[in-house]
């Protein structure tokens, strides 16, 4: 039986002022997960607690997820659901919050669990016996309201897990665009060029459908069209409407047709050095781009669709108006030096082949095709 799935979450609910759809929601006790201040400082939280609250529910906030979140969190989170015992799990911020809070979510409902019982994907039990999952972004980028996936870092050996299981796809995923208008223009760009990879990776996976292909181009046409404006002017809300539509757009495709290398070498370098995820996507897509075309015509396909010549100069173009740099060795948030960033650099190549991603990119590589495509980003060297 050729068996495949198109999932996402049952409401998806968007438009200005949606944040008060909580008020609707039906249950005792709900627990809001979030990260930095950033959802604090705008009023986002406190709105979120109200709303819940009008619905006649007992509210607590667990704050403070790291841009990376570690296991550590996650268990600490579990422990105050557990301890709370909420119906309702409602992750509001970026996409770390998000992510955090899945796993967080799947501790709270078997606490027999560790983290290594749910590396493999697909290995998750079955979820929803005690809660259910609300999904707010307060970014475009990693639509991970929309996806069966939560990236968990393992501090320890500086390992980045995709988890993925159909279990953590959220039950509600509330798009109000008033939350992505407060980012700054840098978050604005690494989480739009992370919309761009999803769409890309999407388009041109292995796995990908006449379901995901469609959705997947007009993410992709999306962020060509309207980043440059959103990352320009943070108030132009129809740029910050269609970016935020354009993250779920492409959550939906690639939860659907999986991911590829850009995701991969991504993870493994994150967890190196603590680099932003989707910086380290924009450095990482024009050469995998280059290097997986020799095995898809569909580039060529996008291209046309497009009105574009090359893809993978279209890309950098992009990066350029975002003040995005080439190359791993310019990235200025984290240092990366060439001699630490050498002496990783097997290790690292090994790791990102074994990612899960890895199985569905368009061409099959290798640890050391994988260690190439690394160098070429870090020195700027084109992939032939």
């Amino acid at each position: 039986m050729d068996l495949k799935w198109f999932r996402v979450p049952k409401d998806i609910v968007f438009g200005d002022g949606t944040l008060e759809y909580l008020s609707t929601l039906e249950g005792k006790r709900a627990i809001l997960v979030t990260g930095g201040s950033s959802m604090k400082r705008f009023g986002f939280l406190d709105q979120a607690k109200e709303y819940l609250e009008k619905a006649g529910m007992e509210v607590i906030i667990f704050d403070g997820v790291e841009p990376n979140p570690s296991v550590e969190t996650v268990e600490a989170g579990a422990k105050a659901m557990l301890e709370f015992g909420p119906e309702w799990v409602v992750a509001i911020g970026g996409g770390s919050a998000l992510d955090a809070a899945k796993i967080m979510w799947a501790f709270y409902e078997h606490p027999e669990l560790k983290f290594e019982d749910i590396i493999e994907p697909g290995s998750l039990p079955k979820l929803r016996n005690k809660a259910k999952f609300v999904a707010i972004p307060s970014t475009s980028g990693t639509a991970s309201e929309i996806t069966a996936f939560s990236v968990i870092t393992d501090v320890e050996n500086h390992i980045k897990y995709p988890i993925v299981s159909y279990e953590i796809t959220p039950d509600i995923a509330i798009l109000d665009p008033q939350l992505p208008a407060k980012m700054p223009p840098h978050i604005t760009a690494n989480t739009g060029m992370d919309v761009l990879a999803h769409a890309i990776e999407a388009w041109v996976s292995t796995s990908a459908t006449s379901y995901t292909d469609p959705i997947a181009l007009e993410a992709i046409r999306l962020v060509f069209d309207k980043l440059s404006a959103a990352y320009e002017n943070g108030g132009d809300m129809e740029a910050r409407k269609d970016m935020h539509n354009a993250s779920t757009l492409a959550g939906m495709a690639f939860t659907n047709a999986s991911l590829g290398l850009v995701h991969s070498l991504a993870h493994k370098i994150g967890g190196e050095f603590g680099i932003t995820h989707g910086l380290t996507n924009a450095i990482l897509m024009p050469y995998i781009v280059q290097y997986n075309r020799t095995a898809t015509d569909k580039v060529e396909k996008l291209e046309k669709l497009l009105g574009i010549e090359d893809l993978p100069h279209a890309i950098k173009e992009l990066n350029k108006k975002l003040n995005i740099p080439l190359t791993f060795k310019e990235v200025t948030e984290v240092e990366i030096k060439e001699d630490k960033f050498l002496e990783v650099l097997e290790r690292m190549s090994k790791n990102a082949f074994e990612d899960p991603c890895t199985l569905t990119n368009p061409r099959s590589s290798s640890p050391e095709d994988v260690a190439m495509i690394y160098k070429s980003a870090f020195y700027g060297e084109d992939i032939k």
